[in-house]
């Protein structure tokens, strides 16, 4: 029953999404068979006034008819532009998560459910809410601290109901995962269903607020030093799992171009800032904002960039730095060698490839780009095609590589629009460099030897614990085969239960297909 529910949740979703036109939008190059047939479908229902409409505003009224929980599916396909294309991507980075308010009642009961006193106790003042979105809205508060000083805050405060309803919804996502990898083979080296658990876990993280206090905290102590940029501090006291509170932010936003220049700050100088803290941010830390639209990064009265809303951030290992660093590099040398070898060392491209057919490959991204002015070079876009190329070499999906390509493109969208003759590699370039001076140089050699020792004594010191499950293991198969294989009985009835669920998937398919059969042709008629 749950999975006819779930079925019959994504058949809405697919007719909403048709019905508004995001479907149309698509591109259809490349489609055959079904999928052509059904984009014409969804092409001859999608209503009239859609058609003067583009692909970002589609999406917006789309997503305010399915809910909560298709506006956070957006924002996280929006790192993932290698399933749904750079300009969806880009277009649903970029949407404004805008939902209607819930009442301050409701408000406040979550904010004393989650901090165990009375709201009257923790604020001064705590007013109506100024913005809503899919998760949370934020209300203006003044704390008053024992000495009778009084501070400004935001309280964001999680939406009522918004777990179960994300819960339900979750499983139409997961119904179409499965269906689309079970079905469509070309699709598994996406894989779908590991995709929507990320989604799963990933909405989970951000509807507990004190882990977004705990990225503001992380972000703000690894910028401290830098000029230019700064984060919300956190009131820690005022903040648990359904309530945020943070130091009030009074600036314009980065989307306020023309307030930007009545203020009288300077827009080039804010369009080099905004791309070198990110690059700092993501190359230097590998802990990135990972929502960097205009609507969520405001300019304080000294020229600061403050951001907000860190419910999504990004990640990257030291080895992806370095990949990411030489690949730049390496592209601006037109060494496309070097950029071949650093996949293949990065085991991103299986071996059994030609690396002289990758690097041939490479050039043809690169060399394309050579004779372009400065200002209209993107690192994005670059980023884009070489994953393009990268594709028909079997690299496997790197979602941490995708959502930071994904921010790159946002961000350099900020700074064209803030300096439309911005120049890209002038403002990356000290940063870049920087990094490969310390990491890449004899530096690097030195930190690598640290860090080989640290891990030689680390296996050193697990080397009893080891050696005993090591004489387990072998005991263990020298039973096994003395005896043969024995399965509990527990493991058995799970292995029934997985066949029956493989069963049940395929019929609940044919009774979606069988069910959209019957709602298009009642459409159409």
């Amino acid at each position: 029953m749950t999975s006819l529910f779930a079925a019959m949740r994504l058949l809405r979703a697919v007719w909403v999404l048709a019905r508004e036109g995001v479907i149309a939008a698509l591109p259809r190059q490349g489609l055959s068979g079904p999928a052509l047939t059904g984009h014409k479908i969804a092409t001859r229902l999608a209503r009239k006034r859609s058609e003067g409409l583009d692909s970002a505003q589609r999406m917006t009224k789309a997503i305010a008819r399915l809910g909560p929980s298709y506006a956070k599916l957006g924002q996280f396909l929006a790192t993932r532009p290698d399933i749904i294309g750079l300009q969806m991507a880009v277009d649903l980075a970029t949407l404004q998560d805008n939902m209607e308010s819930f009442p301050s009642a409701q408000a406040h009961a979550r904010i004393e459910e989650s901090l165990g006193l009375p709201v009257d106790d923790l604020y001064a003042r705590l007013d109506e809410p100024i913005a809503a979105a899919s998760i949370a809205q934020v209300h203006p508060g003044i704390t008053r601290a024992a000495d009778g000083s009084e501070r400004r805050v935001a309280v964001k405060v999680i939406r009522p109901g918004v777990r179960s309803r994300f819960d339900r919804d979750l499983e139409a996502f997961f119904l179409f995962a499965r269906m689309q990898e079970r079905y469509i083979p070309s699709t598994r080296r996406l894989r779908p269903v590991a995709i929507a658990e990320t989604l799963a876990q990933s909405t989970r993280i951000e509807m507990d607020l004190r882990l977004e206090g705990a990225a503001l905290s992380e972000l703000a102590e690894n910028t401290k030093d830098d000029p230019g940029f700064r984060v919300p501090k956190v009131d820690w006291q005022r903040t648990g799992r359904d309530v945020l509170t943070m130091e009030w932010i009074d600036g314009i936003k980065m989307s306020d171009v023309d307030a930007l220049k009545a203020a009288g700050h300077d827009l080039p100088r804010l369009a080099v800032n905004v791309i070198q803290s990110f690059l700092r941010h993501a190359v230097r830390d590998g802990f990135f904002h990972a929502d960097m639209h205009p609507g969520n990064l405001f300019i304080d009265t000294n020229g600061d960039i403050v951001a907000v809303d860190l419910g999504i951030a990004g990640r990257i290992g030291i080895k992806e730095r370095r990949f990411l660093a030489e690949i730049l590099y390496g592209f601006i040398r037109r060494d496309y060698r070097r950029v071949a070898e650093v996949h293949f060392e990065a085991g991103y491209v299986p071996p059994h490839h030609d690396i002289e057919a990758f690097a041939q490959a490479l050039r043809a991204v690169g060399e394309p780009i050579r004779d372009q002015s400065a200002d209209t070079i993107s690192m994005g876009n670059l980023l884009t095609l070489l994953f393009d190329v990268t594709d028909i070499f079997d690299m496997q999906t790197r979602p941490e590589l995708l959502l930071l390509q994904k921010t790159m493109v946002v961000v350099e969208g900020n700074a064209r629009v803030l300096d439309p003759h911005f120049d890209m590699w002038a403002a990356a370039e000290p940063i870049v460099s920087d990094w490969v001076r310390r990491n890449l140089g004899p530096a690097a050699l030195v930190n690598d030897a640290r860090d080989g020792v640290h891990s030689a004594i680390r296996i050193a010191r697990q080397l009893p614990e080891l050696a005993d499950r090591t004489e387990r293991l072998s005991r263990d198969i020298g039973a096994m085969a003395e005896h043969g294989l024995k399965l509990a009985p527990e493991t058995v009835a799970r292995i029934g239960k997985a066949e029956a669920r493989e069963s049940r998937w395929g019929r609940v398919a044919l009774w979606v297909i069988a069910l959209a059969a019957i709602w298009i042709a009642i459409a159409v008629s």
